[in-house]
């Protein structure tokens, strides 16, 4: 995740709680200071300009927004949508400021939507942000053509679904990113190690855990745009890891802001990307029949 990305991340938090308190704007220093461990990894320069260019040309902000999508009332835009569009907007009609060439501007939006928006939140965006970088005259247009040919790079990252017994219940160890939701930790695999041996250093980084690799429970691959190499296929491999009911100490991992241990039956309430619920639904359902095998075990005995 690059800095300016996690810099995005942050103002899009921000603008949504301010926006979540009725565009309370004094509150601005209150959510970035809240993220001030999170800043480590972006660009705090670049969070203070994106954010002072938002607030300061909100109106016109949301002036080309009711223009560019007029069926969609303001109000009626997803809280999340509509400040991903703001940040879109910011960095398309005010690059002298930002100095944010336009398509990386609308694709790093799109990205925030599939990361932190609603199931069509991505294409929402997309339309709206082409529309208005179509009305502008599409700037800098031949910009965006260096990685159009150029296939995906592949990138591999391995991760695990934690689990621990506490008497008769089961855990599993989940962190929390910046937007609400629990998912699971990963990293890019680093040359020579294997993805076994990735799992486990980035269990252990992310939450200071011990964990023994049981079995690979499934994959996961996303596209992500990066504005200086061009997409990336990012292959995720999981596996079913166990460790002992020990405390979690988050790491300085960017992006993330709490770890737990949760129940296994009350994992299915929890806010949990949809591009790796199969890969936790998959753990679940081995964890309770496993659960089910060893109480009948203990019972016939």
């Amino acid at each position: 995740m690059s800095a300016r990305h996690i810099s995005r991340a942050v103002v899009l938090q921000t603008l949504f709680g301010i926006d979540s308190d009725g565009w309370d704007t004094t509150k601005v220093g209150q959510f970035i200071g809240d993220n001030e461990e999170i800043l480590g990894g972006g660009d705090g320069y670049y969070t203070k300009q994106l954010i002072d260019v938002v607030l300061a040309k909100k109106s016109e902000i949301d002036e080309v927004l009711t223009t560019a999508a007029p069926e969609w009332p303001l109000e009626k835009i997803a809280t999340m949508d509509r400040n991903i569009l703001r940040i879109g907007l910011a960095e398309l009609l005010f690059n002298d400021s930002l100095g944010v060439p336009p398509k990386v501007a609308i694709n790093e939006s799109i990205e925030l939507a599939k990361e932190y928006g609603g199931e069509s939140s991505s294409r929402f965006v997309n339309g709206v942000l082409g529309s208005v970088y179509k009305e502008i005259g599409e700037p800098r247009k031949e910009e965006g053509a260096k990685h159009k040919d150029k296939p995906a790079i592949i990138e591999h990252l391995a991760g695990a679904v934690v689990y621990t017994y506490d008497g008769d219940d089961i855990y599993l160890a989940l962190v929390h990113d910046i937007f609400g939701h629990w998912t699971l930790s990963k990293g890019k695999i680093e040359s020579p190690e294997t993805s076994e041996q990735c799992a486990i250093r980035e269990i252990k980084e992310e939450m200071d855990l011990d964990i023994k690799i049981i079995e690979e429970i499934g994959n996961n691959e996303y596209i992500a745009n990066d504005p200086e190499e061009g997409r990336k296929s990012k292959q995720v491999k999981y596996y079913l890891a166990q460790s002992e009911f020990s405390e979690i100490k988050l790491g300085s991992s960017n992006g993330l802001d709490d770890a737990r241990w949760f129940k296994l039956q009350d994992v299915v309430s929890l806010n949990i990307y949809q591009d790796i619920l199969h890969i936790v639904t998959t753990a679940v359902t081995k964890l309770a029949d496993m659960s089910q095998e060893k109480r009948s075990v203990s019972k016939d005995s």
